[in-house]
């Protein structure tokens, strides 16, 4: 099980294709999911850093793709968590099933990319009840206080989150990739509101970013973001 702290409280858990992160703040807060059957994967990491799995209390959904919220049913079953999204990919999961309206983002090595790993016409998950509908700039009383960011673009409910302690931790999901380097996703259901979330999520100071898809950046992330996307 490859489980790495990014900072003190802070673990990413690699499942190939996508990371997903814990919180320990007491409490055990996880940010998105991965695909369907990765649960024992998750709780088996949570098992690695000492707890249980009845401390994870909170489950913060950055957006409705299978990458990221497929084993959100699984882990709720497993561990009575409840779950926090924004309303308009909570629907979505709600039904299990998405339609995928991405396209590749410009340039010929995403298209590649995009088609390896990313693109779907649609794809099918366990319905998940989410407890919790989030919107921009909700705090949620999580781990000392937890920052909602909508950043639509990649999907219409994408969320960030920032958490408040060692600088600003942002969970950024999907809305960027760090894979070679700090970049936009490989792909958007719409491109041109993507960018604009990046600009916007660009005016905010964050010390540490973690992804989705590629490594984190360990420090100065904000600067690195405003040098890309600042207006």
């Amino acid at each position: 099980m490859n489980v790495k702290q990014v900072v003190p409280g802070v673990y990413e858990i690699s499942l190939g294709i996508a990371n997903v992160f814990l919180i320990d703040s007491g409490e055990l807060t996880l940010v998105d999911t991965g695909l369907m059957n990765s649960a024992d994967k998750i709780l088996e990491a949570i098992q690695t850093i000492g707890r249980k799995n009845d401390d994870l209390q909170h489950i913060l959904v950055t957006h409705c793709h299978p990458d990221h919220a497929g084993s959100l049913a699984e882990l709720k079953q497993k561990t009575g968590a409840s779950a926090y999204m924004h309303p308009l990919d909570a629907a979505i999961t709600r039904t299990g099933k998405v339609a995928s309206e991405l396209k590749p983002s410009p340039g010929l090595l995403n298209n590649i990319l995009f088609r390896m790993f990313i693109g779907f016409d649609s794809a099918e998950y366990d319905a998940a009840e989410v407890d919790h509908e989030v919107v921009d700039s909700d705090k949620l009383p999580i781990a000392g206080g937890i920052r909602a960011i909508h950043l639509p673009g990649h999907c219409a409910g994408h969320l960030a989150f920032l958490w408040d302690n060692f600088g600003g931790v942002l969970f950024a999901g999907d809305s960027a990739s760090n894979m070679m380097g700090l970049a936009y996703s490989l792909g958007y259901a719409d491109f041109g509101e993507g960018k604009r979330s990046l600009m916007k999520l660009a005016a905010f100071d964050f010390e540490v970013a973690c992804f989705g898809h590629g490594k984190e950046i360990a420090q100065g992330a904000s600067a690195k973001f405003r040098q890309k996307w600042g207006a």
